[in-house]
Parts: structure tokens; C-alpha cells; sequence
């Protein structure tokens, strides 16, 4: 039986770890032929190998124009178009008001906003008509989270994108839809609070406290939900924001 992806040509930025490699690996399971891309190239490869066979790993920054021309005309050559697009890149880190410093400032906008508005902007002469593109949001941008403003405002200018774009894109049937996890078990979310074990887990015991369903989300758990944004089960979902998130936002 066909993947839910059979044929299809789906790009995954930010996918050598978390959230981005369990969805480029969901994508593949799924029939598609994957690019993903990171900014460190040993962590890519080791991405590339665990996703599988048909896998391309093109390393990229996304906040990098430069790179992202790269990117797209490798994918050009080698597959000529793009139907899936997961614009998943990005980051942040703790600053309390008081304390954010111009550096944080353009690192995480830089990261999360840029990179963002340009992978799909630069993705447009590819994307096949009635294409799917998902931006990865974050809960953190519909409500408070102590020392988090900077990150939480660049996933709310995401949300804005999307709603904005369909406008844009209309008539092609392109369909552009958010995708806001919760805490997940990622390195980049425990990396937060550092290298050691004990704070790791103490920020995701601290978080799961918030989450109704008692627990933290994992990579999985994430792809499978933009599996379904990108996929035919969703051809009539745009401009909208699926919160996978234990229920955390909506309380």
C-alpha cells in the first residue's frame, strides 16, 4: 500500500535533530523523497543515515540567503519541484526583560523570522501548485512563559505569516498552515538550560507541571501531526494553527 506521500518531493530545514529529523523521517516512511538541511555537517550526515535511503542532506543556514540559493538550486537539479516545504528551522533562548540584549534580538528574528520568510518566499518558483507548506510556531506565542518574550514574539509574527500568505498565494492552491507544538523532548529545548542532566530534566518536569495531559511532548508525537499538514488529509486545512501541545494552550 502506497505512504501517504507516495512521489512526492518534501524539503525539511532544521531537520538534523528534534522535532525536524522525526518529521523527515515520518516524510520518507511515508514515500516521499526528502531534502533536509542543517548548519552543522556532521550532525546532518548522521541525519541523512538514520532517515534512510533517497534522504539528501544540503547543509544550510536558513537565515543565510546565500545558502538558501544553494539549497534550491540543488533541488531544482535533482528533483525539479517541491511539494512539500516544512520550514522548520530556528531557536532561542532565555533573556528577561531588562536583560535582552540586541545580539539575542537579531539571533532569534534573524532565526526564526528571516529564516523563515525567506526559505518560502525563495521556495516559490518550485513549489508545485496545490503544494503544502507548514511553519513550525510554538504555544510560547499565545501565552506567557518568564524570560521567553524575544522567542515568543518571532513565533507570533509566524502565525501572522500564514495568514497573511494564503492571501498571497491564492490561486495556485498552495496551503500554508502552522504548526505549534508544546514542550517537546528535544536537545534544542533542554539545551536551554544547559549541558547538565539534573536542570535538563528539572526544566521538563517544570514544564510537564503545565501541560494537562501531564507530560512532555516527543519528536514523534509532532511529526505525525505534520504528516497529516502535509499531506491529502488536509486539503481543505489552510491558514490555520494546530496546536500540539498536551493542551497546554488551551487552558
Amino acid at each position: 500500500m502506497p505512504g501517504m506521500l507516495a512521489g512526492k518531493i518534501a524539503i525539511v530545514t532544521g531537520g538534523s535533530t528534534g522535532i525536524g529529523l522525526a518529521t523527515a523521517k515520518c516524510f520518507a516512511s511515508e514515500g516521499a523523497r526528502v531534502f533536509v538541511t542543517g548548519r552543522r555537517a556532521a550532525e546532518l550526515a548522521d541525519a541523512v543515515a538514520a532517515i534512510g535511503p533517497g534522504a539528501t542532506g544540503i547543509q544550510a543556514n536558513s537565515a543565510d540567503l546565500a545558502d538558501l540559493d544553494n539549497l534550491y538550486a540543488r533541488v531544482r537539479t535533482e528533483a525539479g519541484r517541491i511539494d512539500v516545504l516544512f520550514a522548520n528551522a530556528g531557536g532561542g533562548s532565555f533573556l528577561p526583560l531588562g536583560e535582552i540584549t540586541e545580539e539575542q534580538y537579531e539571533d532569534t528574528f534573524s532565526r526564526n523570522v528571516k529564516g523563515t520568510l525567506f526559505t518560502v518566499q525563495k521556495a516559490l518558483p518550485l513549489l508545485a501548485d496545490g503544494a503544502s507548506v507548514i511553519l513550525t510556531g510554538s504555544t510560547a506565542a499565545s501565552g506567557g512563559t518568564p524570560a521567553f518574550s524575544v522567542y515568543a514574539a518571532s513565533k507570533a509574527a509566524i502565525r501572522a505569516f500564514a495568514r497573511n500568505w494564503i492571501l498571497d498565494l491564492q490561486g495556485r492552491g498552495i496551503r500554508v498552515n502552522v504548526l505549534s507544538p508544546g514542550p517537546t523532548r528535544t536537545p534544542g529545548l533542554v539545551g536551554l538550560v544547559g549541558p547538565g542532566a539534573v536542570e535538563q530534566q528539572g526544566l521538563l518536569d517544570q514544564m510537564a507541571a503545565q501541560v494537562p495531559l501531564g507530560r512532555v511532548g516527543e519528536p514523534d508525537e509532532i511529526a505525525k501531526a505534520a504528516l497529516f499538514l502535509a499531506s491529502d488529509h488536509a486539503s481543505f486545512v489552510t491558514g490555520s494553527e494546530l496546536f500540539v501541545d498536551g493542551g497546554a494552550a488551551q487552558i
